[in-house]
């Protein structure tokens, strides 16, 4: 998912673009002036990673020299920090970028290997799988400390020996690692072969995916340990749970087979974002977004069905043809689509929504780049000023509005009203002075009382000298709640500020909304691909989210008992499963929507709005 620095003569805009990074997984690349990579990193939280690069102090030599010369950064959105790492590795791998440590054996992907010793096999790292020796062979893994990190948990829980098959032989007495309860010491035969056995068939099972009898067994230890007090062991089981989930990670960037273009859609204030994600041997090698120009009139199907004909069939650049097109919406002409692209590929090519398994983590992917592309050129320094320019001359106002204000109403058949006020300067959305005010002492839903008292709750203060005074207002909802707001402006003597009414229109459809001007009344309708009215569309539907959201969230604090009680759908039962299976909150919070939906019970749906409320999203 590139996201791009709009105003290249002034360089990186630093300050704006981490204002606006995702804190999600991900990967990014670093690109000089010329264009020419740089670097190429992986990141847990992506924020936070590209942040660390900009801080004033505290900085490497090589990195300031990096940092000196960057002119624009790209981003891609993960499932999870393993397939962020994975991604790296093959874009290190396709761009060999002069900042990256670039090994000489990057050839080939690093393996876990049990030895065919018949009594007490071990496990080992091992970089290239090979035929020789037999024994059992797992993986491939994302990196040699993804190895690492497997061996050294699996010599914690089963206790398996790490060792050479000569300095096995050869021990006399227990190594170190007996001693640090590492290993069993099979090497002296403190452990029987049987025994021996049984923990290296826990292992494999592990290693082999068929975890779930391991970690009932677990479980079931914790519940006893627990039941007789002894609490330390209990944690221990826990942790080792927790260990053995994390390793077990699915790594759906590195899945078995599929080439397949991946292609998402997203739209809002009168902008489309289209995200490709191109997957070739099962691997994600790059994403690329694309903003075309459409019509308002569009409708989702007709917008994709028209991206793909001029992505494969437009311009002078050939494509590489897939054998499968993944969109997430109904595409409009798809047979003959379909015909088109299985001519040109020479071979079958099939354009599919309905998928499952990794190609629909793909398909997520996708959607959840395109979002935050879109987001990202919203918030852009050159779209901004843009769509204000556009503003002030649709307006005719004298001077370009520096600060402007939405406010709108959101409840629950009149209960929990909450008002938001969002807050817009020439940057965007400035989102430390959005507030919100619970509403109280009305009749409830009366939208026209609430947003007066919203109205003289807000500007009040501005009057007694406390807050800033906006150059410009909006107000969600039509002629009734606009006469409000006008009414509240005369008596405060601030009738000087601009009024503008918001509404949705005879069709309620996006860019069929009607202006209206609180000073002269007037009605009025602006075309749809106007930058004026994307800006207000935008500032009206980011009142209208954060409604919502703090009316929600005023809601959910009435209801909720605990973290877990007061999650829609997860009742004393699901809790006491969730809670057993993860053995604590704090693990289920860390916990992936796929890791939740393995939980007894727990459907993919129910499992993503589990983690989506222990998150607040």
């Amino acid at each position: 998912m590139p996201t791009r620095s709009d105003d290249q003569s002034r360089g990186f805009d630093t300050s704006r673009f981490l204002k606006q990074l995702t804190e999600r997984p991900g990967v990014y690349r670093m690109y000089g002036v010329d264009g020419a990579i740089l670097y190429v990193g992986k990141a847990r939280n992506l924020r936070k990673r590209v942040s660390s690069y900009f801080r004033k102090t505290g900085l490497a030599p090589k990195t300031e020299a990096l940092v000196a010369r960057i002119h624009d950064i790209e981003i891609t959105i993960t499932g999870s920090e393993t397939e962020a790492l994975l991604l790296e590795q093959n874009l290190i791998k396709s761009l060999r970028p002069p900042y990256n440590i670039l090994m000489r054996d990057d050839k080939s992907y690093p393996y876990i290997y049990l030895s065919s010793h018949q009594d007490y096999p071990s496990l080992t790292f091992r970089r290239g799988r090979t035929k020789k020796g037999g024994g059992t062979w797992f993986g491939p893994y994302p990196s040699s400390g993804a190895v690492k990190e497997s061996l050294n948990i699996l010599q914690k829980i089963f206790k398996i020996r790490s060792c050479n098959e000569s300095y096995f032989r050869n021990r006399s007495r227990p190594c170190l690692q007996y001693q640090i309860n590492r290993c069993t010491a099979p090497c002296v035969e403190f452990i029987t072969p049987e025994a021996y056995q049984q923990d290296v068939r826990h292992a494999t099972m592990f290693l082999e995916g068929k975890n779930p009898a391991i970690i009932n067994d677990l479980m079931e230890a914790m519940e006893l340990a627990a039941k007789t007090l002894e609490f330390e062991k209990a944690a221990a089981y826990r942790d080792q749970i927790n260990h053995l989930r994390h390793v077990q990670e699915q790594q759906s960037v590195d899945s078995e087979g599929g080439d397949a273009d991946v292609i998402a859609l997203s739209q809002d204030a009168g902008i489309v974002c289209v995200v490709v994600i191109i997957v070739r041997g099962g691997r994600v090698l790059g994403t690329k977004d694309y903003f075309p120009r459409y019509s308002i009139e569009q409708s989702e199907a007709e917008l994709i069905g028209a991206f793909l004909g001029q992505f494969y069939f437009g311009g002078d650049v050939k494509r590489d043809f897939p054998r499968d097109v993944l969109v997430a919406a109904e595409v409009e002409g798809r047979e003959l689509l379909e015909q088109a692209l299985s001519e040109g590929a020479g071979r079958e090519v099939r354009i599919r929504g309905n998928v499952r398994g990794e190609r629909r983590k793909w398909l997520e992917l996708a959607e959840t780049n395109a979002r935050q592309t879109l987001l990202t050129h919203l918030a852009s320094k050159e779209t901004v000023y843009r769509r204000l320019l556009a503003l002030r001359e649709l307006l005719e106002l004298t001077e370009t509005p520096s600060r402007m204000e939405c406010f709108d109403i959101s409840h629950s058949h009149g209960e929990n009203t909450v008002a938001s006020c969002v807050v817009f300067d020439e940057n965007g959305p400035l989102k430390s002075d959005y507030r919100l005010y619970n509403i109280e002492g009305i009749t409830g839903g009366d939208d026209y009382a609430a947003m007066r008292q919203v109205l003289t709750r807000r500007y009040q203060k501005l009057v007694s000298g406390d807050g800033k005074r906006p150059d410009l207002v909006f107000i969600d909802g039509g002629k009734g709640q606009l006469n409000i707001a006008r009414e509240v402006f005369e008596s405060l003597n601030i009738s000087d500020i601009p009024l503008i009414g918001v509404a949705k229109g005879v069709t309620r459809r996006a860019g069929m909304e009607q202006l209206i001007d609180a000073l002269t009344g007037d009605v009025f309708r602006v075309p749809a691909d106007s930058p004026a009215l994307h800006l207000i569309q935008h500032i009206r539907d980011e009142s209208h989210r954060f409604a919502i959201t703090g009316h929600r969230a005023r809601r959910d604090k009435k209801r909720r008992q605990s973290t877990l009680e007061g999650i829609e759908g997860v009742g004393p039962k699901r809790r006491r499963d969730l809670i057993r299976y993860f053995g604590g909150i704090q693990e289920i919070r860390k916990a992936s929507i796929d890791e939740i939906a393995k939980v007894r019970g727990i459907s993919k749906t129910l499992a993503d709005t589990i983690y989506a409320a222990l998150h607040n999203e």
